[in-house]
């Protein structure tokens, strides 16, 4: 297969989501008949609701600083397919990608055909898999894996990662995972029963997902690293509004201001310094100079991004709305135009509930995936005293682009959120009007 057939191919096993097939028989047989190629690196997997694909950026970019062979596997995609493989820094080409992928298939079909899998490996397995053969050509060093969904069942857990660490847990994706907090952080919990891990890093929690993610590490007498015990290296804020301040065992660094923004980057930037001391002092050599630096260059596409008169924040959860809300209340005075659209199983009457006031109008769409919500469906969810002049609708996505720029005024930002799906489609438009 060439790159575009190799995309074809992946893109008709179905919505990475929808389609998903949680477990791990399929994954492991897989990766197996390919030479579990997972076991040819050092492995960091991270999970949890808000903030694990922040993570991962803030920990690829220190290991980048220090010279570190790393790749980074991380979903979903904005534009391309290659966005999730990255190695160095740089995205996997489409040349690669297309042979993996190939491999991959063939492998799966044969599996199919010999009667090992009953049928081949999902979207997410299949990328999964694509993407741990890249790292082992590559021979990386490290792998940094972001979990799909939940933990216990998701594809990247199938790699055995030594250190694992667990972001901020909130409700999302119930139907998969569970309806309370409690059941939801004990799905992300099982990545500490993995044979290999070694370390654990929990970043700070609601108490009643503490209390999970505890009580499974003291069941396999693991002492987590957690935002509350004594560190080598610590992260928090600085004397000034966007500035923090790092200090190690060795240095104190003067304040500086992260790669990405907003507030609640300090914690995912603590997870990251903590699963950097865990390689440190246990795996890899990762200087002080390197973590300092890293903190500063990360960059993480679709979160908090600025683009011309375009402010890209994929805010797709009741935490994500949040965390989105505080940074504009805190940073951003100009007049907002709020172009939302989002996903059939997102509590969006809540997130609306959070974003509409700091709104000076509101636009819903539509992104081209199946699982999109109608824009009726988001009209059904707003909440309760937003007149009429302030709310606009189109049925697409282009339509919507144009819509925005003319309501908006010249010193006004469009606010695109509600989705990484509708940004990722957003930004292929913008792209395009700029190959024109």
């Amino acid at each position: 297969m060439n790159f575009q057939g190799s995309e074809h191919y992946l893109l008709s096993l179905g919505n990475e989501v929808a389609a998903m097939k949680l477990g791990l028989e399929s994954i492991r047989t897989l990766l197996k008949a390919l030479g579990d190629p997972q076991n040819n690196f050092l492995k960091v997997q991270v999970a949890g609701t808000n903030g694990k694909g922040s993570v991962c950026a803030f920990l690829d970019s220190i290991c980048r600083a220090a010279g570190i062979n790393v790749g980074l596997y991380t979903s979903p995609h904005l534009i391309s397919i290659t966005e999730r493989i990255r190695i160095n820094g740089e995205e996997i080409s489409e040349q690669d990608l297309a042979r993996i992928a190939t491999l991959v298939r063939n492998t799966s079909e044969q599996l199919v055909a010999s009667d090992q899998l009953p049928s081949v490996p999902t979207f997410f397995e299949q990328v999964t898999a694509i993407a741990l053969l890249a790292f082992s050509e590559a021979k990386v060093e490290l792998a940094i894996l972001e979990t799909g969904l939940g933990g216990r069942l998701d594809a990247t857990t199938a790699a055995n990662a030594q250190i694992v660490a667990i972001t901020r847990v909130g409700i999302d994706h119930q139907q998969y995972l569970g309806e309370t907090i409690q059941e939801i952080a004990a799905e992300k919990a099982a990545i500490i029963g993995g044979s290999l891990v070694m370390d654990v890093v929990l970043s700070n929690q609601e108490p009643e997902a503490m209390s999970v993610l505890l009580k499974k590490c003291a069941e396999l007498s693991y002492e987590p690293v957690t935002g509350d015990g004594e560190l080598d290296w610590t992260l928090r804020a600085g004397s000034a509004d966007g500035l923090v301040k790092l200090d190690t065992n060795l240095y104190s660094f003067d304040e500086f201001e992260l790669g990405l923004k907003g507030r609640h980057q300090i914690e995912n930037a603590q997870v990251a310094v903590s699963l950097s001391q865990e390689l440190h002092f246990g795996y890899v050599d990762l200087p002080d100079e390197a973590v300092f630096s890293g903190l500063r260059s990360a960059r993480h596409p679709g979160r908090l991004e600025y683009q011309g008169p375009y402010l890209f924040d994929g805010a797709h959860n009741l935490g994500g709305a949040k965390a989105l809300a505080a940074y504009l209340d805190e940073f951003e005075p100009r007049p907002i135009t709020l172009l939302f659209g989002a996903m059939s199983d997102k509590p969006v009457a809540d997130i609306l509930e959070v974003l509409i006031p700091r709104a000076e109008r509101v636009l819903f769409t539509q992104p081209s995936n199946e699982r999109s919500l109608h824009y009726d469906e988001l009209l059904d969810a707003m909440p309760l005293g937003v007149t009429k002049e302030k709310t606009f609708i189109t049925d697409t996505v282009a339509k919507a682009l144009d819509v925005a720029e003319t309501i908006t005024p010249d010193d006004g930002i469009i606010l695109v959120t509600g989705s990484l799906y509708l940004i990722g489609e957003v930004k292929k438009l913008l792209g395009r009007r700029a190959d024109v």
